[in-house]
């Protein structure tokens, strides 16, 4: 039997294969656009320049967020979250889990921790040794406990959080802008070639494939980003979506959620005082690559963005975030 760190370095180069396929996809996307499509089939100069603009200016933002999104590392509990040696070494001896559950208790009275396990015992991660935050959840593909985890997605071999949602939802629109670019300023080609209005030349297999693939990957990822707005507009992760966190009074699948109508009023310019952040504007939100000048102080120094705000909220119980 291969022992168990050959068995986990085939598993991480294993997963790269699907981050690999997105890469060559989108790598044959780019040269059927820009070479087959827009340098040797539009005659039209000016169609051609505009063209090549707007999809490069999409294209730029798509892969800007997907690499984000993959080399984002995702956020870990603190150190608070840590079980004192004292009380660490009572633990590791107990063999009762009530007393085990006991010893926890004791130590979470000092921690913003609201939510519990099914059987409402205080949530502890026996692999990485930590009390876990509230929806913070261990991945077994990441071997590691992730900060508002929303899931591990083989796309981008990365577990999606609250390091990088942001950056993940960025993705999901600009490839979603990406695709729809595509399918709309190809169609017009796809129609004269499959019409046999154009010459057969080996540009032909280039465009009609592209069309079928942007269509298809647009359709898909259009139901993906729609579920993840649902989502965010909730305050819910996937993980919520299928399994309601548990709190001291019980399982409360609202129990992150401001509503939609009190929701977005956080992120106004008398709320951002009172978090101490300042230049809060939607194009943090909207490029990848631009972060506002001020941080969440004791926020293991993740960058405040708009995605993080909701992220900074969600940590809070509820009656915590109605007082912001």
């Amino acid at each position: 039997m291969a022992p168990r760190h050959v068995l986990r370095c085939c598993q991480r180069s294993l997963s790269w294969i699907p981050v690999i396929f997105i890469n060559l996809v989108v790598g044959w996307s780019y040269y059927a656009y820009v070479v087959e499509l827009c340098i040797l089939t539009i005659p039209n100069n000016a169609e051609k320049i505009s063209y090549l603009v707007v999809f490069h200016l999409f294209f730029i933002m798509f892969i800007w967020s997907y690499w984000k999104t993959i080399c984002s590392r995702p956020a870990n509990p603190s150190k608070e979250f840590c079980l004192p040696n004292v009380e660490k070494e009572q633990y590791e001896k107990e063999e009762h889990p009530d007393t085990q559950q006991e010893i926890l208790k004791k130590v979470v009275v000092g921690l913003p921790v609201y939510t519990r396990t099914g059987t409402g015992a205080v949530r502890y991660c026996d692999r990485c040794l930590v009390i876990k935050p509230d929806r913070c959840h261990h991945c077994s593909t990441c071997d590691m406990c992730v900060l508002k985890m929303d899931h591990h997605c083989p796309w981008v071999n990365n577990c999606v959080g609250f390091s990088n949602y942001k950056f993940f939802v960025l993705f999901l629109a600009y490839s979603m802008l990406y695709c729809a670019f595509i399918a709309a300023t190809v169609l017009q080609y796809f129609i004269k070639f499959w019409t046999n209005q154009l010459p057969d030349t080996h540009a032909k297999f280039h465009v009609l494939f592209l069309f079928f693939v942007a269509a298809m990957f647009f359709i898909s990822i259009l139901s993906l980003f729609s579920y993840h707005l649902w989502l965010v507009g909730k305050n819910r992760t996937t993980i919520e979506a299928f399994r309601a966190p548990v709190f001291r009074n019980g399982p409360d699948k609202n129990g992150f959620s401001l509503g939609f109508i009190t929701y977005p009023s956080i992120l106004t310019p008398t709320t951002m005082d009172k978090c101490q952040v300042t230049a809060l504007v939607w194009t943090y939100f909207l490029l990848p690559f631009l972060h506002p000048p001020n941080s969440i102080p004791g926020m293991m120094d993740t960058t405040w963005t708009v995605m993080d705000a909701t992220s900074y909220i969600s940590r809070l119980s509820p009656y915590q975030a109605h007082t912001l």
